[in-house]
């Protein structure tokens, strides 16, 4: 399935993984080029990540595709704006780190996709609940830029399933100077929602630029 990159080689199918319907909204209304793509809603939280991703690569339908945590994240480092995008250099969370794929790649092509918004990139950090306030303070302190609670379960779980490039690119909804009252205010992140739209053309660069064996 995909083009052919050389002898015994081929793009693996894409699983883009986002948590709420409003994210999915979006990543659905944002594509625009054809290709081996299934955008998967996985529910909030790791345990539901972890659960629908295992579900989706081990049915058997895309057991090698290439996997990109995408959606909404709060920002922990000051100067940031509801919707900059940061680009994970790795995902963390209390089971470890988990080292994504072709990440200059990916913000070289978001920043082609996405024009006049800023792209960061670093750590990005699990939570198993919102995070405000102080507790968001201690995990910039730990070098995280950013925070969600899908990525690293998201990464980690796909991993688990074999090898295969990870992503996770997100749009900051919230920010220190910017923090929402409540999770369902990313309702209106009209700026948020339109960037995340605007990403699907990223990731099939991303997608392409990447090969893996026949199994």
């Amino acid at each position: 399935m995909g083009d052919q990159k050389g002898p015994g080689s081929a793009i693996a199918p894409l699983l883009v993984a986002c948590a709420l319907g409003i994210e999915l909204v979006a990543l659905r209304s944002g594509r625009g080029a054809p290709g081996p793509v299934r955008i998967l809603r996985t529910g909030m939280g790791p345990r539901a990540a972890e659960s629908s991703v295992a579900r989706a690569l081990g049915s058997g339908r895309v057991p090698d595709a290439a996997v990109i945590a995408a959606g909404f994240c709060a920002g922990l480092a000051p100067g940031m704006h509801p919707g900059d995008l940061v680009v994970a250099e790795e995902t963390r969370d209390a089971d470890g780190a988990t080292p994504c794929s072709g990440t200059g790649v990916l913000v070289a092509a978001l920043a082609r996709a996405v024009t006049g918004r800023t792209v960061h990139t670093g750590p990005l950090t699990g939570s198993d609940h919102v995070v405000r306030g102080p507790e968001r303070a201690a995990l910039r302190a730990g070098g995280a830029i950013a925070v969600d609670m899908e990525s690293a379960a998201t990464l980690r779980t796909a991993l688990c399933h074999g090898p295969r490039p990870v992503a996770a690119v997100r749009v900051v909804v919230d920010a220190p100077e910017h923090e929402l009252v409540r999770i369902g205010t990313v309702r209106g992140g009209i700026s948020a929602f339109r960037v995340l739209r605007a990403v699907l053309p990223a990731f099939y660069e991303w997608h392409r630029s990447l090969t893996l064996p026949r199994r």
